[in-house]
């Protein structure tokens, strides 16, 4: 081992910080990025006080501001803005089809696609882009299905991470370990050379660490996971239910109906089945021809059609029971046109002078010329009495209609009518840009495997494209990045730098081995493996690999074990980083996730626990 090393002003001063920053992580006293900016702050101020505490100063000014430049803000930077310029041509939104396809509508499946998914992506590139580059699909995914995004996207970060142990090039730390190596061997005699890894030689480790991740959101997913927080910038169905419920009196839920050949709804146009007694309110049908919102009146039902319909279930079911139809037991044809993020419920008042004054609801086909599915029509916040196709229009009448957003902006730009609901934008996707789009992010994905060029230039180089090509405009580009997430990396960057420069995480990691003196090779091992886990956690797991490698070399030789198996896990405990949000992959998830540092200390304290035993048997099993 080498000489003991004292503890100085400068590491006592480090620990002041650190200690400092734990406790404002766990208490949440301050958001997460800001306690990131407190020490990025604190370690400046330590620095210009250091001449008058008779210390050295702890970094330079190049280096207290390097997180800002550094390689893995930049890499997040890009991968935001190539995952923001996929999506932007509408491909994240078919991985989200394929996945609701083959999930459903069952959060417990759709956790296990998306785990699965991102787990095998992260394997052949950099953890935090793969996690990126699906974060998109999964926001889809929560706004079709009504799933909190909080149920989705930790387990996504966290197998993102874990499939980054697949192979040697899924995380910075693997990637760095043949190098950590050839540099040890230089120390040490020729029979206890250590070979360099191959590609795959990690995968059975990795490969149980994944497996170990999936089957646990998959069991306990439910128990660990927040059921979502009231910061989720989501579209929230349900409040908008509210208050057409409260000011209208609109019940019921929404209800598909498959219609068999022997209905007798079947050849009726969709007028003629609305005229019938207790009907409840078309939505959609779907025929032949596809699925469609706001069906025409004259629209003929045919045979094994399936409609959409709004109600109270008890009245639903009686006109299913009534008419020989089939209640589905979920939305399955609708579940796209019917998500909260297309279409909706809105108020559209009739103005003074509008040319519709006069007319016969029934006459002016709202469905078929401007998407408007008229459910009621109100007068001084009154129901119209009778049908509503019979219903003459007056200035200040006020129809409830359910529309899609895209047909609701058009109305909204008719002087004829006045829209008063707030709806979400229609964004605008452009499929003609999806080459480029896929380009671009090979391109990018190329560069980065082969090693041709630095990975942040790799990843700037895809994200520059889809600005140049058009993919994206230089707004949208800013808009895609999590800016939440860019401070708090160039804030903690600069802390274990640090941790490092003035010899704190050395000082710490002598302390805890020279408590194991004597200690078998299996507890020399779990020892390296929590020292990995901790210094991970406050510093980067770069950093963390590079000052522990030699050091769990040293420990390996002196005991016997075999310095291979130690190095290697360094290499893997260094991905252990689940219990705060300082890890670059839960950096990217903590805002668009709503997530508490309490969420990542129950979900990932298991996970930590879970992924240290997994992580010792499969080496040892394995190798």
């Amino acid at each position: 081992m080498s000489e003991t090393i004292a503890l100085t002003p400068e590491m006592i001063w480090v620990l002041v910080i650190l200690g400092t920053a734990v406790v404002l992580f766990v208490t949440e006293a301050v958001s997460v990025d800001v306690t990131a900016l407190c020490v990025l702050v604190a370690l400046g101020l330590a620095d210009t006080a250091a001449p008058y505490l008779d210390m050295e100063p702890l970094l330079t000014h190049k280096q207290l501001l390097s997180g800002f430049s550094s390689n893995a803000v930049v890499s997040v930077i890009a991968v935001m803005i190539i995952g923001a310029g996929l999506d932007k041509t509408g491909m994240m939104n078919q991985v989200a089809g394929i996945l609701l396809k083959i999930g459903g509508r069952s959060e417990k499946k759709l956790r296990g696609l998306v785990a699965v998914a991102v787990g095998f992506i992260s394997s052949f590139m950099q953890n935090v882009g793969a996690a990126a580059l699906l974060m998109p699909a999964v926001s889809r995914i929560s706004a079709r299905t009504g799933i909190p995004l909080s149920r989705l996207l930790m387990p996504l970060g966290f197998c993102a991470i874990l499939g980054g142990t697949v192979t040697m090039i899924g995380t910075s730390p693997l990637i760095l370990l043949n190098d950590l190596i050839q540099v040890s061997n230089q120390s040490l005699p020729a029979s206890m050379q250590m070979a360099h890894f191959g590609l795959f030689d990690v995968t059975p480790v990795g490969l149980s660490l994944l497996v170990a991740g999936i089957l646990y959101f998959a069991l306990f997913g439910h128990l660990v996971l927040p059921a979502g927080h009231s910061d989720q910038h989501h579209e929230n169905p349900e409040s908008t239910m509210h208050y057409f419920r409260d000011l209208y009196d609109v019940e019921g839920d929404i209800f598909e109906l498959e219609i068999p050949y022997d209905s007798p709804l079947v050849g009726l146009t969709v007028g003629e089945a609305e005229y019938r007694p207790e009907v409840p309110i078309f939505l959609g049908l779907e025929i032949s021809g596809g699925a469609q919102l706001a069906p025409c009146r004259d629209e003929v039902i045919e045979g094994h059609s399936v409609i959409a319909v709004l109600g109270p279930e008890e009245e639903v079911r009686h006109f299913a029971e009534q008419y020989g139809l089939v209640l589905l037991a979920e939305l399955d044809r609708f579940v796209s046109h019917l998500n909260p993020t297309r279409s909706g419920i809105a108020e559209v008042l009739i103005p003074p002078g509008s040319f519709l004054i006069g007319h016969q609801l029934g006459d002016l086909y709202m469905r078929k010329s401007y998407g408007l599915n008229v459910m009621s029509a109100y007068r001084s916040l009154r129901p119209v009495p009778g049908a509503v196709s019979e219903i003459i229009l007056e200035a200040g009448d006020t129809l409830l209609v359910h529309t899609t957003w895209k047909d609701l902006a058009t109305v909204a730009d008719d002087r004829n009518f006045v829209v008063i609901t707030d709806y979400p934008q229609e964004e605008e996707i452009r499929p003609h840009k999806v080459r480029h789009a896929v380009f671009f992010f090979v391109l990018a994905l190329g560069l980065a495997l082969t090693g041709l060029v630095k990975l942040p230039i790799a990843l700037l180089t895809g994200a520059l494209g889809m600005i140049l090509s058009g993919v994206l405009n230089v707004d949208e580009a800013y808009q895609s990045v999590s800016w939440r997430t860019v401070f708090l990396l160039a804030g903690l960057i600069p802390m274990g730098l640090a941790m490092e420069s003035s010899g704190t995480a050395a000082w710490i990691a002598q302390a805890g081995l020279h408590l194991l003196d004597g200690v078998p090779a299996w507890g020399l091992q779990l020892a390296v493996a929590l020292l990995s886990t901790a210094f991970a956690l406050v510093m980067s797991n770069v950093g963390a690999t590079v000052l522990l490698v030699p050091l769990a070399v040293n420990i390996a030789v002196g005991s016997g074990a075999d310095p291979a198996m130690f190095a290697l896990t360094v290499g893997v405990a260094t991905s252990n980083a689940f219990i705060i949000p300082t890890h670059q992959v839960n950096a990217l998830i903590l805002g668009p996730g709503g997530y508490r540092v309490a969420d990542f200390l129950r979900a990932g304290g298991i996970m930590t626990v879970l992924f240290l035993v997994v992580t010792l048997v499969a080496l040892n099993l394995f190798y």
